[in-house]
């Protein structure tokens, strides 16, 4: 298939669609006062100091949702005031039944119950913004918005006080942020982007203080004007947030085992700071920093080879990542690895990526994790459209002990290493037109047993966007380029990893080579887009070539691979008879490697649809015909997979119940029944009262697969690729329960059992990979052939009672328990006091056991691993 010519079919045949005429709104603008020292507000939720009456209320806020541009059930007014050091801003929610109003209390960011909102672009770029949301209880949340409303951060986490209190005639709040807490320019006479939302919660209704159509491209470039900002002073922000953790850890003694006695106890202290250079860009620092985890990443196992992307949580890499982030292959229609990142910030104090050589006898303390000594970040964005980021961070050399009772020596696991990241952009045209470019390196102190890591590794990457016809329409693009260095070892490995399978034997323009001490490759991506409209598409290609290499501080799956997709969109800005909204999705995705070999050819159609009581449904169907894996056989010949059928369902009932329910499933089915996977999971979420939610987010997944690869052997100098039939068994139950004593103290537990189980049978090997029917692919083993003993599997594939080859029985159960408590209270502003108490079983079970037997055995026979801590932060504010 010439791909080339397809993409141009598909691009014309999309620029033939008529453009819809966007509608031009024209911008509210609200003129804000400035007040003295001394007659600020007093932030009580109630609306009765003078000094409000310094300015006018500003109201007609419009259903946003579900019925666009009409009169809202309820309506809202604001008014804004400054001063030298603060924004203030009142809200009047009218109510005819104030008694009716939705208090629910939620952990912060919780968005339930009746609240509203303030969104303000202090950059005035039309493109990112702050959010700051109140709840009727007082339940504070705020956001960081960023690619003009496609992105909304929860993760921000500023200091800012809020206050909200019920009358006759409704609710009112009142919001006090620090001016050091957002970021602006330096002129005398500034505007400001802005917009208010407020939740109606009976209704499930969304009005909106500046009137943006729901087919509009975008959210913050459609927000209205605050002016009046004539006497705005730089601020130049300070924070210190000094923290201390007492740790204990319990869990079961190993006999004579030096390292693993059953207790470990630790203090430990460490500092965060920022601050602020300028009015718009800031310092970030810190110094042995607590990145510890409230909460544990997800149990996941993964049977294709690839590594598992988990989201960052740890605060310092959190803020302004929006700067950082450098995802080059996005796309609406999916399938293009949108985790691909240049910077993936979890690779900054990751688990040692080395073990240390032990003889029989020898005991061994591994570290868990690589020590951060100290990490600086300069970020933020000027008045002039630049944005930048400067990211600079070391980590320690972590070693090994290892002892034989008598002696103890100790072995490098991870080098020292030095990272750094520089990310820039600009804006011009109007805001209309963005470029800019990212460089990071990695630098590592090599030692002998580790030698097997890169030396040094550098990306870098330029990227540009173009919008016209008021923001519709949008070209954009941007191409990466890697290196790495290191011994020939390291690269060698490289080479042959499971992202890059340089020695596949069927791939004759990849070529092993052994010598090589580095490697240079590119990737990129470029789409053309209609972001409005109720009829939008995107159209693009995006290209990984076979060197290239990102993940010594970014994120990248796979290589040698060229991508066509397309995607278009149909969705309804009105109410319907028997609908709010609906939204129906067609996608399509051809690729293939730098050989020429097509791999893959994806349809898939997709929708959901809004009841008029507030239910959700969604589905889709999407059909593969071609279907070719270069990795399955991991370094063997491409394996071809069976054309492909997926459906998927769900089901969301009504979020503003008590009593509230979600129910997914998805089926995947080779069209020979050759493999098929089938997962349902749901959610049940009760809350008896506004202060206590339970829920419980069951999953079960069954995956059956006749072609599952188990390992490679060789036989009379001929390879032996060797699948088998997978019967595999996923189970997994969170629990979590919230009880909000107050809007700052909070109780909350979460508790995830998980069993993941695989057996295996009919035990084969490949012997044409790209037969068209399944049962040509391999040759299945017979009786006389395959014989098992003592958790091996031995083979005579000649039949002449001698074993040929062999390999261990690939049989697992895999079970883990984690759990955690967490009180936590913001005893004032900013500052925190955890206490924190974690459980945690990892195990390998029997697989023969039946699941849920499994489960509850390899937990209850178990001795947990128990983890008692006290965090007390102080943040400080200039």
């Amino acid at each position: 298939m010439n791909m080339l010519k397809t993409i141009f079919i598909a691009i014309f045949s999309y620029l033939a669609v008529g453009i819809q005429a966007q509608e031009i709104i024209p911008k509210k603008k609200y003129t804000t006062s400035f007040i003295e020292n001394g007659l600020a507000p007093k932030i009580d939720g109630k609306l009765d100091e003078p000094s409000w009456e310094k300015v006018e209320w500003s109201g007609d806020y419009t259903e946003w949702s579900p019925e666009e541009n009409t009169a809202p059930t309820e309506q809202t007014k604001l008014k804004i005031l400054y001063d030298d050091k603060y924004l203030y801003v009142a809200f009047r929610c009218f109510d005819k039944d104030p008694k009716g109003v939705v208090r629910r209390l939620s952990r912060r960011d919780g968005f339930d119950g009746d609240w509203v909102e303030i969104n303000i672009d202090s950059f005035h770029d039309l493109r990112t913004a702050f959010s700051f949301t109140i709840s009727a209880s007082g339940v504070r949340g705020e956001e960081f918005i960023t690619n003009n409303g496609a992105s909304w951060d929860n993760t921000w986490n500023p200091i800012w006080m809020a206050k909200t209190n019920v009358d006759d005639e409704g609710w009112t709040a009142e919001i006090k942020i620090p001016l050091s807490q957002l970021r602006f320019g330096k002129d005398t006479d500034q505007v400001w982007g802005i917009q208010s939302t407020r939740r109606y919660f009976r209704n499930e209704e969304r009005s909106v203080w500046q009137r943006n159509p729901l087919n509009s491209p975008g959210w913050v470039s459609e927000f209205g004007e605050l002016h009046g900002l004539d006497k705005l002073k730089p601020q130049r922000q300070m924070e210190i947030q000094p923290y201390i953790v007492a740790s204990t850890k319990t869990y079961e003694a190993i006999e004579g085992d030096p390292y693993n006695d059953g207790r470990d106890n630790i203090l430990s202290g460490g500092l965060d700071g920022k601050i602020g250079i300028t009015n718009d860009l800031t310092l970030d620092f810190t110094v042995n920093p607590d990145f510890g985890q409230v909460e544990a990443d997800p149990s996941a196992i993964a049977l294709d080879g690839f590594q598992i992307f988990f989201q960052e949580r740890r605060p310092f890499f959190i803020e302004n990542n929006n700067i950082f982030d450098y995802k080059f292959s996005n796309s609406k229609a999916g399938n293009t690895f949108t985790f691909d990142n240049l910077f993936y910030s979890r690779r900054i104090g990751r688990s040692p990526q080395g073990f240390a050589p032990t003889a029989s006898g020898e005991f061994v303390d591994q570290p868990d994790i690589t020590n951060i000594i100290g990490a600086t970040k300069f970020s933020g964005k000027t008045k002039d459209g630049w944005s930048i980021g400067l990211l600079e961070s070391v980590t320690a050399e972590e070693r090994a002990n290892i002892s034989n009772l008598s002696t103890e020596r100790s072995e490098v696991v991870e080098p020292r290493t030095n990272y750094g990241v520089a990310r820039i952009q600009k804006d011009f045209n109007n805001r209309n037109s963005f470029i800019g470019g990212i460089f990071t390196s990695t630098h590592r102190n090599i030692s002998e047993n580790v030698n097997f890591l890169h030396k040094s590794a550098y990306t870098g990457g330029l990227d540009f966007t173009h919008q016209w016809k008021n923001r519709a329409w949008y070209i954009s693009g941007n191409v990466v380029m890697s290196q790495i260095t290191g011994s020939k070892q390291a690269i060698s490995s490289t080479q042959s990893s499971i992202t890059h399978l340089f020695n596949r034997v069927d791939a004759s323009h990849l070529s092993f080579d052994e010598s090589l001490t580095s490697l240079t490759g590119t990737g990129g991506n470029f789409q053309l887009g209609k972001a409005s409209g109720n009829w939008r598409f995107e159209t693009g290609v995006t290209w990984r070539s076979p060197k290239l290499e990102l993940n010594d501080l970014g994120f990248q799956l796979v290589s040698d691979d060229v991508r066509h997709y397309s995607w278009v969109s149909y969705r309804t800005t009105t109410p319907q008879e028997k609908v709010r909204s609906y939204q129906i999705n067609y996608t399509h995705l051809f690729a293939q490697d730098f050989g020429g070999n097509l791999n893959e050819a994806a349809f898939g159609l997709n929708g959901w649809t809004n009841l008029n009581n507030n239910w959700w449904i969604n589905g889709g169907v999407n059909y593969k015909p071609i279907n070719i894996s270069k990795s399955e056989l991991r370094g063997g010949p491409r394996l071809r997979f069976s054309p492909e059928l997926s459906l998927s369902n769900g089901l969301v009932s009504d979020s503003r119940d008590k009593l509230r329910f979600t129910l997914n499933y998805s089926y995947t089915t080779a069209t020979d029944n050759s493999y098929y996977i089938f997962n349902l999971n749901g959610s049940i979420t009760y809350q008896p009262t506004n202060a206590l939610q339970i829920s419980l987010l069951p999953s079960y997944t069954i995956n059956e697969d006749k072609n599952q690869y188990v390992t490679e052997s060789s036989f009379i100098g001929d390879p032996r690729y060797i699948n088998a039939h997978i019967s595999q068994r996923i189970l997994q139950f969170p629990l979590r329960i919230d009880y909000i004593i107050t809007p700052d103290i909070s109780i909350q537990y979460w508790g995830q059992p998980y069993i993941s189980r695989g057996t295996y049978k009919d035990f084969k090997y490949t012997t044409n990979s790209l037969a068209k029917v399944f049962e040509d692919r391999s040759s299945i083993y017979s009786s006389s052939q395959l014989f098992i003993q003592g958790g091996e599997y031995l083979i005579d594939e000649d039949q002449d009672g001698t074993n040929d080859y062999s390999f261990f029985e690939p049989a697992f159960s895999f079970i883990q328990w984690r759990s955690n408590m967490v009180l936590r209270w913001e005893y004032i502003p900013g500052s925190q006091l955890f206490l924190v108490w974690s459980q945690d079983i990892t195990q390998f079970g029997n697989p023969q056991d039946e699941l849920i037997y499994g489960l509850r055995s390899g937990i209850s026979k178990t001795k947990p691993q128990d983890i008692f801590l006290i965090k007390l932060t102080y943040r400080f504010l200039k």
